[in-house]
């Protein structure tokens, strides 16, 4: 139960920050945002903050944020019954289309025309009498409750998404992505001053009984050198150490400003199955800020480079096992989750930055392949005909269920089954 928990957080962290990209890159650029969901399917809590709903959905796995488009569904047709609320210039504010039990109240109209993206208006018969043919203008900014009882507002061309121009179009676009990789950063950034600073040369603790203990190494002196190899990081003496193989080495160190050369003989032991060659020592941390605040970037830096090499491999060697789905971040997050806190931190720092990554990839389908549109259209000066793009966005799509579908199948296989 805590996993799913854990799972459910991470995941619903990563959904907000990846959708609140292009929720407020979106409305800086002038294009309305009609709805922020968090979750998928029915909807369990509803507000409305002009102009835009924010909903929260049942299923905890995905969201989305539903800019004005040519592409918007309208829930009206001819024939329909409405109810109709006016302010008191007399033009329609709300427009309830939900025919539910307990509708509210206001002015009934049978649809026969109606135009909520240009002229704005709506033409009906009132309360059902056909000789009571009447027309109405629609405020810009009136809204429309559909059968879902949804509240939306309306989505007039000048503020719909293929109506801004290209850049602001290719930062809407890109802005998800990069709020992921952002808060892959704040959140390495936040975990390493959760834990011990990265360690020093210095030698804080010898275990007792240790090889290390009985070559006299004291704690507090500094190591200089290994084999005589110049040291500068803990990370090189474990290097050296384990290069050794257990052979006996040489470890210069100083100490109250006197050097000298000790001999260690390495001793094996199994780690998770693996031999690794350790003399006892913990090392002393360095618990400024400075160098806390640089192990994060550090960190961030080289988890951002390791992600991009994954990806440009998957490319070169392609394998459903390099990818995982929800199943497989699901059975990861479980597994980090009974390691604590600053672990769980760390993972989701790291799964942020991939997400972000892996959707700058140029794939119909993800905001990488929406990217790549943008820049055709910027070096053609013009956008590609909506058959085409309509058409890449078809085959895109179908390949990414497909990836999806498979990527799925194989982490229930993989961890669940095998």
């Amino acid at each position: 139960m805590k996993g799913i928990l854990i799972f459910l957080v991470v995941f619903g962290i990563l959904v907000f920050v990846h959708e609140f990209g292009h929720f407020i890159v979106a409305k800086k650029c002038g294009i309305l945002v009609r709805e922020f969901s968090i979750g998928m399917g029915p909807k369990l809590f509803q507000v409305r903050r002009n102009p835009t709903t924010y909903t929260i959905r049942w299923l905890p796995l995905g969201g989305y944020v539903r800019l004005a488009s040519k592409d918007d569904e309208t829930t009206l047709a001819p024939g329909m019954r409405v109810l109709l609320q006016l302010n008191q210039q007399n033009e329609v504010v709300r427009i309830d289309a939900s025919e539910s039990d307990v509708p509210l109240e206001g002015i009934p109209l049978q649809i026969t025309k109606f135009d909520l993206v240009d002229k704005l208006f709506i033409s009906g018969y009132e309360n059902g009498e056909e000789e009571k043919l009447v027309t109405y203008h629609v405020n810009h900014d009136a809204t429309i409750i559909d059968q879902s009882n949804t509240e939306l507002i309306i989505a007039p061309r000048d503020t719909q998404f293929q109506e801004a121009n290209v850049w602001q179009k290719l930062a809407t676009n890109i802005a998800g992505p990069l709020m992921n990789i952002i808060l892959g950063f704040v959140v390495f950034l936040i975990w390493t001053f959760t834990v011990p600073g990265p360690a020093t040369t210095e030698v804080a603790e010898v275990a007792p009984n240790s090889p290390a203990a009985l070559a006299k190494l004291e704690p507090g002196s500094k190591i200089t050198a290994v084999n005589g190899h110049k040291i500068t990081s803990f990370e090189q003496i474990s290097e050296k150490i384990y290069q050794s193989k257990g052979k006996k080495t040489n470890i210069a160190v100083v100490k109250n400003n006197h050097q000298k050369v000790i001999s260690v003989q390495p001793q094996v032991v199994k780690v998770q199955g693996q031999k690794v060659y350790q003399i006892g020592i913990r090392a002393k941390s360095d618990d400024s800020f400075n160098a806390k605040f640089k192990r994060g970037w550090d960190t961030a830096v080289s988890t951002t480079g390791m992600i991009f090499n994954a990806v440009g491999g998957l490319f070169r060697h392609f394998s459903l096992n390099k990818l995982s789905g929800p199943v497989g971040i699901y059975s990861q997050t479980s597994q980090v989750s009974k390691m604590g806190f600053t672990y769980i931190l760390a993972f989701l720092a790291m799964i942020s930055i991939n997400l972000g990554i892996v959707n700058l990839i140029p794939i119909p389908g993800l905001d990488g392949g929406k990217f790549l549109l943008n820049i055709i259209e910027i070096i053609r000066g013009k956008p590609i005909s909506e058959n085409h793009e309509a058409i890449v966005e078809l085959i895109g799509f179908g390949l990414l269920l497909v990836l999806i579908i498979a990527v799925t199948g194989n982490d229930i296989y993989r961890y669940f089954i095998k």
